[in-house]
């Protein structure tokens, strides 16, 4: 895992991510003042997270970014909080009731034996011909699943057969995630 963000750091970027989804949904534009920390201006992926009374609610992400940090968390929540096509664009009423969870990513790496992937540490992405899913590290911690529940449970989310991952043409890839939001009970 590459440098990891500070506590203030952290709170710098949820402070961002929540002013974005408030300036989204209000119409206020997407300026986000600029950061002189230099771990907030380096380019590196992430996933944002919304959720509303404790149930996700948006999640959109890049595993690169041409954007520094700050502004790529951003430009993921507002995409989290309007473009996830499971949910309905949020709407002014949804800003009384919403939490933030950030997953700063580090890169992608190929692997040939998923006795690699550890539960906790790793989130997957893997691809199949047109196919591609993703979960986030934290999903198998929650939902308790063993490493092979995890790899099928990524194959579904791909649209994929759950034992998808087996097949030759199948590329499986791990990352690390630094994870960190609010609390549900700051909203």
């Amino acid at each position: 895992m590459e440098e990891t963000l500070t506590p203030k750091e952290q709170e710098i970027l949820l402070a961002i991510a929540r002013q974005a989804v408030i300036d989204c949904v209000c119409g206020n534009g997407d300026y986000v003042e600029p950061r002189e920390e230099q771990s907030l201006n380096v380019r590196r992926g992430c996933f944002v997270t919304i959720k509303q009374q404790g149930r996700l609610r948006g999640c959109i992400g890049n595993f690169q970014s041409e954007l520094p940090l700050f502004k790529e968390v951003a430009a993921m929540v507002r995409a989290s909080a309007t473009c996830d096509p499971r949910f309905y664009p949020m709407k002014e009423e949804d800003l009384a009731d919403f939490t933030i969870e950030i997953s700063v990513l580090s890169p992608l790496e190929k692997i040939d034996d998923i006795e690699q992937i550890v539960i906790g540490r790793h989130g997957i992405y893997l691809e199949k011909g047109f196919y591609r899913g993703v979960l986030l590290p934290q999903v198998a911690t929650e939902r308790q699943w063993d490493r092979l529940t995890f790899l099928k449970q990524t194959c579904l989310k791909a649209g994929l057969a759950s034992d998808a991952w087996k097949a030759e043409d199948c590329e499986i890839y791990l990352f690390a995630a630094q994870v960190f939001g609010e609390e549900e009970n700051l909203c």
